[in-house]
C-alpha cells in the first residue's frame, strides 16, 4: 500500500507540474519569447542557488566535498556541450564539403546554403543545452522522489503534502527548461515528451527510496548539487548569452523584469511549500 501511494505521489508530482508548466508556458505568454529567456534564467538560477544548493548544505555532508562536486558537476556540462558542438559541427563540415564539390556555384543557392549553415550552427549550439538541461532534470526529480518516499513511509498525510510541494515548486523550474528545449524548434509535443520522461524519473527515486531509503538518503545532497551545476550551466552559458543585446532603456528593463520575476516566482513557491 505505501508503495503504491509512494509510486501515484511521485507521478503526480514529477509528470503533473511537466504538464502544468507546458500549459502555462504554451499559453498567453508564450509570445513574449524573450521575456520567457529572462524568465526561465530567474527560475532555473533561483532554483539551484535558493532551493537546491541550500537544501544540499544542511546536510551533514561537508562544504569542501559539496562544493567540488560543483565544480566537476560544471566542468561535466561544459564537457558535454562541447562534445555535442563537436559532433554536430562534424556532421555539418562533411555535409558543406560535398556541397562545396558539386561545382554548383549561383549566387542565389550560395546564399540559401549560408544561411542553413548559420541556422543548422545555431540549433546545434542550443541543442547541447538541451542535454545539460534533460540531465539536470531527471537528477533533480530522483532526488525529488527520494524525498516524498521518505515523507511517506514516515506518514501518508506528510507524504501527499510532500508530494504536492513538489509539484509545486517544480512548475516555474519545469517552465525555464520548456523554454530551453523550445529554442530552435517548434516542435512543442517533443518538448514537453522529453520533460515528462525526465519527470517520471520521480518514481523511480520513488521505488528505490522505498527500498533503499537509508543508502540513498547519504547520497541525495550530491544529487541537489550535480542538478544544480546542470541548472547554474544552462542559465548562464545558454541562455544569459542570448539575453545580451543592445537593447532600448524600455525593453532592458522589461528584460531585467522578467529575470527577477522568474527568481521571485521561485523563491514564493518554495516559501509556500515549505510553510507547508
Amino acid at each position: 500500500m505505501t508503495l503504491l501511494a509512494i509510486l501515484i505521489g511521485t507521478l503526480v508530482a514529477g509528470i503533473g507540474s511537466v504538464w502544468l508548466a507546458a500549459w502555462l508556458s504554451f499559453g498567453v505568454i508564450s509570445r513574449y519569447t524573450q521575456h520567457m529567456l529572462s524568465l526561465a534564467a530567474g527560475a532555473l538560477l533561483a532554483t539551484a542557488f535558493l532551493h537546491l544548493l541550500p537544501e544540499a548544505f544542511e546536510s551533514d555532508v561537508g562544504p569542501h566535498a559539496l562544493f567540488l562536486t560543483l565544480l566537476l558537476g560544471l566542468v561535466f556540462f561544459f564537457l558535454l556541450d562541447k562534445a555535442e558542438l563537436w559532433h554536430h559541427g562534424h556532421e555539418h563540415h562533411h555535409g558543406h564539403h560535398d556541397h562545396d564539390h558539386s561545382g554548383h556555384a549561383h549566387h542565389d543557392h550560395a546564399g540559401h546554403a549560408h544561411h542553413d549553415h548559420a541556422g543548422h550552427a545555431h540549433g546545434g549550439e542550443r541543442s547541447a543545452g538541451h542535454w545539460a538541461v534533460l540531465a539536470g532534470d531527471s537528477v533533480h526529480c530522483f532526488g525529488d522522489g527520494i524525498l516524498i518516499a521518505s515523507a511517506f513511509m514516515a506518514d501518508l498525510q506528510l507524504g501527499v503534502i510532500a508530494a504536492l510541494a513538489v509539484l509545486a515548486h517544480e512548475v516555474p523550474h519545469h517552465m525555464g527548461d520548456l523554454v530551453v528545449l523550445r529554442q530552435g524548434s517548434s516542435n512543442r509535443q517533443a518538448a514537453v515528451l522529453k520533460v515528462s520522461m525526465a519527470g517520471a524519473i520521480t518514481a523511480l527515486g520513488g521505488a528505490l527510496g522505498y527500498v533503499l531509503v537509508d543508502a540513498l538518503h547519504g547520497a541525495l545532497p550530491y544529487f541537489l548539487v550535480v542538478a544544480s551545476s546542470s541548472f547554474i550551466y544552462v542559465a548562464l552559458a545558454d541562455l544569459i548569452p542570448q539575453l545580451q543585446k543592445r537593447l532600448s532603456a524600455k525593453e532592458t528593463a522589461a528584460q531585467i523584469i522578467w529575470l527577477v520575476g522568474g527568481m521571485a516566482m521561485v523563491m514564493a513557491v518554495s516559501l509556500l511549500a515549505h510553510r507547508g
